[in-house]
């Protein structure tokens, strides 16, 4: 999932309740991060199955990519790491000789996403709490409202069955070494996947907060337990 950007969020029309889209945005970012691996397909096909060829068309795309969203006033920071993760999935192809390894990190990554969402329910500090609470300025206030917690806790399983759903698709067609598949199954499983993890995720939420909860802008706080005793949210959460 991108990180939170409202650079990148489209205005909410008057009248509609907030969403998770509204509050994140990140669909740029998404369809963004599928132009270098369909370059990457381009450039190996047009060049004969040239591994070079596919590294150099992905490179490229990759810094258009960057300098375009620079110059639309994205994070430097994110925007850089998008960068370095084409350069080195494109290194791992070179390195390797097989034009499949171009997607070696994506798989990883998508690894360690579904670990490190899964690890985070479990602490309860669900990383959909701390996206939205980072977007809000809440710091970590949205944890002291039990019902609030208890919903990002479970909006996050949906955030982790998208990565274990990439891992599903991606695993057979990476050892497979299925080039073309792999780049249609990115496109796929990007901005549609994360539409979809949005739109869930928030219902997810509205449906686990008590009516009467004023939404995610204002969490019904309470005072920080004395040490060693716990919430009424943990206590819920356990």
């Amino acid at each position: 999932m991108p990180e939170p950007d409202q650079t990148t969020a489209a205005p909410r029309p008057a009248g509609r309740p907030e969403s998770l889209a509204d509050l994140l945005g990140g669909r740029r970012g998404a369809v963004d991060a599928t132009l270098p691996p369909v370059a990457f397909a381009l450039g190996w096909l047009f060049t004969g199955r040239s591994l070079l060829g596919g590294v150099a068309a992905a490179v490229v795309a990759g810094t258009a990519v960057a300098g375009w969203r620079l110059r639309r006033g994205d994070r430097p920071r994110s925007v850089l790491v998008g960068l370095l993760a084409v350069c080195v999935a494109a290194l791992v192809a070179l390195r390797t000789g097989r034009a499949s390894d171009f997607f070696l990190i994506q798989v990883l990554s998508n690894a360690a996403s579904a670990l490190a969402w899964a690890v985070s329910i479990v602490v309860r500090w669900p990383l959909l709490g701390v996206l939205v609470g980072v977007a809000l300025g809440q710091r970590g206030r949205w944890r002291r409202d039990p019902a609030l917690l208890r919903a990002y806790a479970r909006g996050s399983w949906v955030w982790a069955g998208t990565y274990v759903l990439r891992l599903a698709v991606f695993v057979p067609l990476y050892f497979g070494g299925q080039v073309l598949a792999l780049v249609a199954a990115r496109v796929a499983l990007t901005w549609p996947l994360v539409a979809a993890a949005l739109a869930l995720s928030w219902l997810v939420i509205r449906r686990s907060l008590p009516a009467g909860h004023p939404g995610l802008r204002h969490p019904v706080t309470e005072p920080n337990p004395p040490a060693g005793k716990t919430s009424r949210g943990e206590r819920a959460e356990r």
